[in-house]
């Protein structure tokens, strides 16, 4: 199985749905993958990532967009409203860590003070759990570090969502932390990432990167947001 991420495009997050540009980008996202031979296409519920989905499934007459709740954007902040570090941002927070010389790969990241009473934490451990049932549904079953193939799949999914948690669904998937994943993943609007996972039925092992965070198709289109 080959499996697609996709970021939405340029937002509004007001109104939760695309720019005029954005509504561009995903045009243009849906031209770049005519090629993928896409099977069906799953997105985040958040109007933003729909509306970049649903432009695709018409361009590419696949659908109808099927939702998966668990692949919300995140949130973050401090339990109980807290005050906390950077308001709980992570992304703020990874790149402070890394100035101050932590090791942004330490399993125990739930435990700094920076992550320790922020709701990202359970939010991403919502996403992993999400990320697993969705996948065996898909026919991958979570063993240990890898996935094993209960059938043989030789299907391409894609599936659109966001920069937050896209990042904890690839840290899942890929067994990397959250911190490192979201000092590292820093998704284009519309940005593409490929994974292939192994076909054969029986198959245990980790899925391998095809294509991490391609932005081509959006480079003459201008944007003001990362």
């Amino acid at each position: 199985m080959r499996l697609i991420f996709v970021r939405h495009g340029e937002p509004n997050y007001e109104n939760d749905c695309l720019t005029d540009l954005g509504r561009r980008q995903a045009e243009a996202a849906a031209r770049r993958l005519a090629g993928e031979g896409i099977d069906e296409i799953w997105s985040s519920p958040y109007g933003r990532a729909l509306e970049t989905a649903e432009i695709s499934a018409d361009q590419l007459g696949v659908g109808p967009v099927r939702l998966l709740d668990g692949l919300r954007e995140l949130r973050w902040g401090g339990r109980d409203g807290r005050e906390i570090f950077a308001k709980g941002h992570p992304w703020t927070i990874a790149d402070t860590l890394s100035q101050e010389g932590w090791d942004l790969t330490d399993p125990a990241w739930r435990a700094h003070p920076y992550f320790v009473d922020n709701l990202v934490v359970d939010e991403t451990d919502r996403v992993a759990r999400a990320t697993d049932e969705w996948l065996a549904g898909l026919g991958y079953i979570r063993e240990g570090a890898a996935y094993r193939c209960a059938a043989e799949n030789h299907r391409t999914v894609a599936l659109f969502a966001h920069g937050g948690s896209g990042a904890a669904f690839f840290a899942r998937i890929l067994n990397w932390t959250f911190p490192y994943a979201v000092a590292t993943l820093h998704f284009h609007l519309t940005g593409i990432s490929i994974l292939r996972f192994d076909p054969r039925a029986g198959s245990r092992i980790a899925p391998s990167i095809e294509l991490m965070n391609d932005g081509t198709h959006i480079k003459d289109l201008p944007s003001l947001i990362p």
